[in-house]
């Protein structure tokens, strides 16, 4: 049977539908209406179940996007919520199956990203952070991680901190017991926080003791553990260094050699986040600093451009690629739209480019996005104007650098940002 999941975009319906509504997940009467919604002829109350597809974990999985489910199920939770469920659908292919996936090699190490992340989630106890500006194919590179992980036997879990709602991040006992629960759901391992969590020992000692003690003597295989958009928790300060000092202790811990050792070296952390500063905090501060693997995904290279092409039948030369290249840079996330639109509307280089930086172009949803963020923060929206109406690196106060560099527009030269590529310059500068 086909299985779903939602979108990036879908995501962010879903949590806004469910805030909307006011609905807490554990309440069974959402499950009931899904089940109505499938067989509406069956007094689901009076049988006391729900249809088939419908369960408490598929609902969290619906809400989370972590798993597909059931398309019918998912239909039903879509209607729920009042929502189009083909609004909120991913259409794209896994990366791990994607035949337009590209291999990415780092500046300093001639070998791919993909093997070494491989080769250190193999190493008991592991961490390894992925780290880049947005819209760079860090989530796809995990996504590739987590899906080499299950085809070698390990259990996998992904945490897409998005999800958090804001009541999440208020208390450091809540956010910890929310990853909790999170993990023991998609282990299908129920829930007991009660038994292990005790006010005396703290939080981070109670969520070591329920990960020690209950998640990890539950299951046989090791886990890889994916935090995707780790820089939501960064922007925490009251969290960031309790959260970042429990990593680096459990990370400590695998190295032991006595019992409770071989119980952490089940675990191997995936990371991924997108700079190094977020507001006041610094990671290469944090007791994260020099821990483990870093990989930082890099721009396409032109010979990537050109093969990514070609494998969409693209008749593209050398010359093309430059001139793409030329006006969007090498941003994976532009490169894939770019090639996928021309493809889709028989497009040549010269005909995509005419059109990229208006409303009608290829790149509008893309651009809009980032417009509509800007103009919510107008320190923010002044200093990229200042940034795409100069021809040379313009020096703008550090955070608002490292918030841009963030989102992708710019980059950094030394204390200077210059915009990330020419598409950015020509349609923002008329648009702030």
């Amino acid at each position: 049977m086909r299985t779903l999941k939602a979108s990036t975009q879908g995501l962010e319906k879903i949590k806004y539908a469910r805030e909307q509504k006011g609905l807490v997940i554990e309440d069974f009467k959402w499950l009931l209406e899904a089940s109505k919604v499938l067989e509406p002829d069956i007094d689901w109350e009076e049988r006391g179940c729900f249809a088939d597809g419908v369960s408490l974990s598929t609902f969290r999985r619906f809400l989370y996007g972590i798993k597909p489910i059931k398309a019918p199920a998912f239909q039903a939770y879509s209607q729920v919520l009042g929502l189009n469920c083909e609004e909120i659908i991913d259409n794209n292919q896994n990366p791990v199956e994607s035949p337009f996936y590209v291999q990415r090699k780092s500046i300093e190490n001639p070998e791919y990203l993909e093997a070494r992340c491989y080769e250190e989630i193999q190493k008991p106890g592991s961490l390894t952070r992925i780290k880049a500006p947005e819209q760079m194919g860090k989530t796809w590179l995990l996504e590739k991680v987590l899906g080499f992980a299950r085809e070698n036997g390990y259990q996998t879990v992904k945490l897409d901190f998005r999800l958090a709602d804001s009541t999440i991040f208020s208390d450091y006992d809540t956010f910890l017991q929310w990853i909790c629960v999170h993990v023991g759901e998609e282990l299908d391992i129920e829930e007991n926080i009660d038994q292990y969590w005790k006010k005396m020992y703290g939080s981070n000692k109670n969520c070591t003791r329920y990960f020690q003690k209950y998640l990890l003597s539950n299951i046989n295989a090791s886990l890889v553990f994916g935090l995707d958009n780790v820089d939501l928790v960064f922007e925490q300060p009251e969290i960031f260094n309790n959260f970042c000092k429990l990593i680096r202790y459990w990370y400590d811990q695998a190295k032991s050699t006595d019992s409770i050792g071989e119980i952490w070296k089940k675990i191997r952390f995936v990371i991924v986040h997108s700079t190094e500063v977020y507001r006041a905090m610094d990671i290469n501060s944090s007791p994260l600093a020099g821990v483990g693997l870093t990989v930082e995904p890099p721009d396409f290279k032109p010979e990537q451009v050109l093969s990514l092409a070609k494998q969409h039948e693209l008749s593209w030369n050398s010359s093309d690629i430059e001139k793409l290249m030329m006006f969007i840079g090498g941003n994976p996330a532009l490169l894939h739209k770019a090639v996928d639109s021309a493809k889709q509307l028989n497009l040549s280089v010269e005909e995509l480019l005419k059109s990229a930086a208006t409303e009608s172009g290829v790149f509008r949803d893309y651009l809009g996005k980032h417009l509509h963020n800007l103009r919510q923060y107008p320190e923010l929206a002044s200093a990229f104007l200042l940034c795409v109406n100069s021809q040379e690196p313009v020096d703008i106060d550090s955070q608002l650098a490292f918030k841009l560099h963030r989102m992708g527009l710019v980059r950094l030269q030394e204390n200077c940002v210059t915009p990330s590529c020419n598409l950015y310059r020509q349609y923002y500068s008329s648009r702030l």
